[in-house]
C-alpha cells in the first residue's frame, strides 16, 4: 500500500436488510457477444494507447476511448460452411493525445493493430482480413480535461476527470457465481479445451423463482464444423450437459437449462452461424451495454452504468471507482466473519484526487442484531487500502490485470 493520505471522515455506514428474493435474474455475456467484443476492444485500445504513451513519453497522456460501436454484417451460414456476404464494421471512437510539441504518436496504426490482434486471439472462427472493417475515429479531447488531466502527479495524485458514481457489492449470489462458471465453462482461458463447433458468442441468463433455477444459454454454432442437423443437435446436446454438470457441482441439484431456445427444428431454423458470432449478421455491439467490471448483469443489485472499458486508468472514476467499490466490498465480507453481505459506493469530484471521493456509503449485513458501528474501523480500513492503491494500480490495468467485463 502507498503512503499516500486518504481521507475516510465521511464514510457513511448503514445497515442493509437480509432479504430472500423471491425472483433473481443474472446475465453475462460471453466473450464473443458483440457488446463484449466491444468492451474488449475499447479496453484493448486504451491498452496499447497506455503503452505507447510510456514507450514514448514516460507516462501515459490523456485518453478515453470509450465509444466502440459494431455494425453487424451479413450472412450465409450452413451445414458444413457458409459465408460472409458483408462485413462487420467497428468503429472505435474516442478522445486521445496525438501530439506533444512536434512528436506525433500514430494512434490510428495503433487502433488498426490492435484490434485485429484481439479478435484473431479470441474468435477462432473469424477471418479479420474479409469478415471486418475497422473505422477508428480518435481525436484529441478538450482543452480543459487535457489541462486537468496535466495536474496529474503532484502530491495529491492523479485528479479525477469527471463527478460520477462506483458501486459495489460482496458475495456473489450462489446464481450469480453459477452464471459465471457456466459461461467461463462453455469459453474456457484456453480454446483449445472447447470443441471446435461452438462459437464465442455465449449469453446465460439466469433466473430464480423461489427455489426454482433456471438456465436459457445461447450458443452461436459454426456451420463449417457441422455436417448436418444431427451433428448440430449432438453438439447442442454436449453444451447442455456441460452446463448441467456445472450446475451440479456448484450446489445445484435441480438446474433446469435450455440452450437455444429459439430454435425451430420442424423449419430447419437453428442458431448457425459462420464465424462464432451473431455480429456476422444478426446483432449490432456498443461499449457499456454488457456486462458490469464483475463479469455480470445484475439487475436486482446496485449498479453503475458507467462503461468502464476504455476510459483511461490514471483519472477516470468511472473506470476507476466500479473497480474499487467491489474490491472494497469484497474486502470488508473477507476480513469479517460476523459480516454477510456488504454494498460499497463511492462518490468522486471532478478536480478532486481520485484518492479523496466526495462520499462513501457502505452497507452491511451482520449475521447478529448488533450495531453496525463495531465494524467501522475494519470497513475504516478496507476503503482506505483500496482508495490509496488506486495510483499504484495503473499498470495492472495497463497489464491488463483487472478485469473490467
Amino acid at each position: 500500500m502507498g503512503d499516500r493520505t486518504v481521507s475516510i471522515s465521511s464514510i457513511l455506514l448503514s445497515s442493509l436488510a437480509h432479504t430472500d428474493e423471491t425472483v433473481e435474474v443474472v446475465e453475462r455475456k460471453g466473450v464473443g457477444h458483440p457488446d463484449t467484443i466491444c468492451d474488449a476492444l475499447a479496453e484493448t485500445l486504451s491498452r496499447a494507447l497506455s503503452q505507447a504513451y510510456l514507450a514514448r513519453f514516460g507516462e501515459i497522456l490523456h485518453h478515453n476511448v470509450d465509444k466502440a460501436l459494431l455494425c453487424a454484417g451479413r450472412a450465409s451460414p450452413a451445414f458444413g460452411g457458409g459465408r460472409v456476404d458483408a462485413p462487420m464494421d467497428i468503429y472505435l471512437g474516442g478522445r486521445a493525445v496525438a501530439q506533444v510539441g512536434r512528436d506525433r504518436l500514430p494512434i490510428r496504426e495503433i487502433a488498426v493493430e490492435s484490434a485485429p490482434a484481439w479478435l484473431r486471439t479470441h474468435l477462432h472462427a473469424l477471418d479479420v482480413d474479409r469478415h471486418v472493417r475497422l473505422h477508428p475515429v480518435l481525436r484529441p479531447g478538450s482543452q480543459d480535461l487535457r489541462s486537468l488531466f496535466r495536474r496529474t502527479g503532484l502530491s495529491a495524485g492523479p485528479l479525477a476527470n469527471d463527478t460520477s458514481i462506483g458501486v459495489g457489492y460482496a458475495p456473489l449470489s450462489p446464481l450469480e457465481a453459477l452464471v459465471l462458471a457456466v459461461e467461463n465453462a462453455i469459453n474456457p482461458p484456453q480454446s483449445s479445451a472447447r470443441p471446435p463447433a461452438w462459437g464465442e458468442d455465449v449469453k446465460v441468463m439466469g433466473a430464480r423463482i423461489g427455489p426454482d433455477v433456471e438456465l436459457t444459454i445461447s450458443s452461436a454454432m459454426i456451420g463449417v464444423h457441422l455436417s448436418d442437423l444431427d451433428h448440430y443437435l449432438e453438439a447442442k446436446s454436449a453444451l447442455e450437459a456441460l452446463a448441467c454438470e456445472t450446475a451440479r457441482s456448484s450446489g445445484f441439484a435441480s438446474c433446469r437449462v435450455r440452450v437455444n431456445a429459439a430454435d425451430d427444428l420442424n423449419a430447419g431454423g437453428v442458431y448457425l452461424t459462420v464465424t462464432g458470432t451473431s455480429a456476422e449478421s444478426g446483432d449490432d455491439g456498443q461499449v457499456g451495454r454488457g456486462n458490469r467490471v464483475n463479469g455480470l448483469i445484475t439487475p436486482g443489485r446496485p449498479m453503475s452504468l458507467e462503461a468502464a472499458a476504455g476510459k483511461n486508468p490514471v483519472t477516470h472514476v468511472g473506470k476507476l471507482y466500479n473497480v474499487a467499490a467491489h474490491e472494497i466490498a469484497r474486502e470488508i465480507v473477507a476480513c469479517t466473519p460476523e459480516i454477510a453481505q456488504a454494498r460499497c459506493l463511492l462518490l468522486s469530484r471532478i478536480g478532486s484526487p481520485i484518492t479523496e471521493p466526495a462520499a462513501v456509503s457502505v452497507q452491511i449485513a451482520a449475521h447478529d442484531a448488533g450495531p453496525v458501528e463495531r465494524f467501522r474501523p475494519v470497513i475504516e480500513q478496507s476503503v482506505s487500502n483500496a482508495l490509496s492503491r488506486l495510483p499504484e494500480r495503473i499498470h495492472d490495468f495497463v497489464a491488463g490485470g483487472i478485469g473490467l467485463y
